[in-house]
C-alpha cells in the first residue's frame, strides 16, 4: 500500500513539473507611449542621470505656468508638482487645469535606475494618469508592481494639486 501511495505520489510530482516547466512565461507588450498634443503619457527618461524631459520647475519643483486662476478661469494653467524620491529614482508631474478640472498629467521625471524601473514606469504612468484624470484627484489606486513609482506620482501629483489650490 505504501509503495502504491509512493508511486502514485512521485509520478504526480513528475507530471506536475513537467507541466509546469514547459509553461512559457507570458510576455506583457508595453505599451507604444507617444507624446501627441494632449497626450497625458510621457516615455521615461532614456538617460541614466536622474534627469528628464524638459520641465518648468526649480530647484525646489514648484512652477506655474500659462495664465488663469487654474480654479475658475478660462485658460489653461500647469502646476508642477514636489519631486518624490523613489527607492528606484525620482518622480515629478506636472497637472494642467482648464475650467476648473484637472485635463493632463505629464510625468516630468520617473524612477530610471535600471532598464525594468523604466519599463515598470512606461507601465505604470499612463494607468495613473488615466485614474488621475477619472478622479480629478490624487486619490488613485496603486499599480500591482509599481507600487514606490505609484506613491510617488500620488505624492507629486498632490504636490502639484495642492499649489493650483484644488
Amino acid at each position: 500500500m505504501a509503495a502504491r501511495r509512493t508511486a502514485i505520489l512521485t509520478t504526480s510530482t513528475v507530471a506536475g513539473l513537467v507541466l509546469l516547466l514547459g509553461l512559457k512565461p507570458h510576455q506583457t507588450a508595453l505599451p507604444v507611449i507617444a507624446g501627441s498634443g494632449g497626450s497625458a503619457a510621457v516615455a521615461p527618461p532614456t538617460s541614466g542621470s536622474g534627469a528628464s524631459q524638459s520641465s518648468p520647475s526649480s530647484s525646489a519643483g514648484e512652477s506655474k505656468s500659462g495664465s488663469g486662476s487654474g480654479s475658475g478661469g478660462g485658460a489653461a494653467s500647469t502646476y508642477t508638482g514636489a519631486v518624490e524620491q523613489t527607492p528606484y529614482g525620482p518622480m515629478q508631474v506636472a497637472a494642467t487645469f482648464s475650467h476648473g478640472k484637472l485635463t493632463n498629467v505629464r510625468a516630468l521625471q520617473t524612477p530610471n535606475d535600471s532598464p525594468h524601473s523604466q519599463s515598470l514606469a512606461a507601465y505604470a504612468v499612463p494607468t495613473l494618469t488615466q485614474e488621475a484624470l477619472a478622479a480629478q484627484s490624487a486619490q488613485i489606486q496603486a499599480v500591482s508592481g509599481a507600487s514606490y513609482t505609484s506613491e510617488g506620482y500620488r505624492q507629486s501629483l498632490q504636490s502639484a494639486l495642492d499649489k493650483a489650490g484644488a
